[in-house]
């Protein structure tokens, strides 16, 4: 039974509709909301979060929404998409509708869009009757969050968080633009790209230059406040090993014997799993007291695009080569 009673859901739908910000929980993580038609709103949560105002975000919407609100046109490959995977962790790049304001879009002539499954994002969904703009609930370019606490540690004040207890996924989304024609994927998540491939009947591109610019795509994202290494299996130990300082070890095998002084976590063996914990698991190295976090490669197989994409990009910001130098 959710702990946030139907007072909480319209309280924080008022807050929505007077401009302010909201933190909710969906079934990724969780987000920071404001009011999607709303430019002051907008420029309040982009302020919050320190995020580029080229960067778009993505706007959550009910079940049932009426997507000409938003979306010039729903292709078929989009109406398969979203009659297989929403509510759930998929967004889709469309052709914004008219109305549709630049600080959504960055800018651009596309908006991304998705309908969350979590059971209290669709239920202030529909309390405030419209499009919720909802990056991560994080500061730009830190470590997304994954419970309640996670928000509080990002932002000393909002004007609400709904806690709705951690977030089953634990990465974002997968971004999927259809706005030329051809589906290609912007950002793996959690649906993979056969999945997308076999409910589409076709093959999904890679992202170019060309393609629209999409949430969490920077190069440098995801990263915790101290620098993060990937090491392969065969040099993992080399790495922690070389370290000047403490080293906090996620990996996918047993801490080796020879290696002392190491705070070292087991990561699961599954991909859903890892997923769920990662973000929890980068935040609890912050607290360590560790100077450097070294990751074990995910294997390269589709169902760890999603978590090899948030560590490459989390990798990217620390400016650690690949042998922790």
């Amino acid at each position: 039974m959710s702990l946030v009673s139907d007072s909480d859901i319209a309280g924080a739908a008022a807050i929505l509709r007077a401009g302010g910000l909201v933190a909710f929980p969906t079934e990724t993580v969780y987000g920071l909301g404001a009011d999607a038609s709303n430019p002051a709103a907008l420029a309040r949560l982009f302020a919050a979060k320190g995020r580029p105002l080229a960067h778009p975000v993505i706007v959550h919407l009910r079940v049932g929404e009426e997507l000409s609100l938003w979306a010039r046109d729903l292709p078929p490959a989009g109406q398969r998409l979203a009659e297989r995977f929403w509510p759930g962790p998929l967004t889709l790049v469309l052709r914004r509708a008219s109305g549709v304001l630049d600080a959504v879009t960055g800018g651009q002539d596309t908006v991304g869009l998705r309908t969350p499954a979590h059971p209290i994002a669709q239920r202030l969904l529909l309390a405030f009757g419209g499009g919720i703009a909802a990056p991560s609930a994080n500061r730009f370019g830190h470590v997304s969050p994954t419970t309640s606490q996670h928000v509080r540690e990002e932002f000393r004040s909002l004007d609400v968080i709904l806690d709705g207890g951690p977030c089953e996924v634990g990465i974002e989304s997968t971004i999927v633009d259809l706005s030329t024609g051809a589906p290609v994927l912007l950002r793996p998540g959690r649906i993979s790209v056969p999945e997308i491939e076999a409910a589409l009947g076709q093959t999904v591109f890679s992202a170019t230059s060309a393609s629209p610019r999409a949430s969490g795509t920077l190069a440098a994202h995801y990263a915790p406040k101290i620098p993060l290494v990937l090491a392969d299996s065969s040099n993992l130990e080399s790495v922690v090993s070389a370290a000047a300082g403490p080293v906090a070890v996620l990996a996918r095998q047993r801490q080796p014997l020879d290696v002392r002084g190491a705070l070292w976590q087991v990561a699961a063996a599954d991909a859903r799993t890892y997923a769920h914990d990662l973000y929890a698991v980068l935040r609890a190295f912050e607290r360590s007291g560790c100077t450097l976090i070294v990751v074990e490669t995910p294997p390269a197989v589709a169902e760890w695009d999603g978590v090899r994409d948030r560590l490459t990009r989390a990798a990217a910001g620390s400016g650690i080569g690949p042998d922790g130098s």
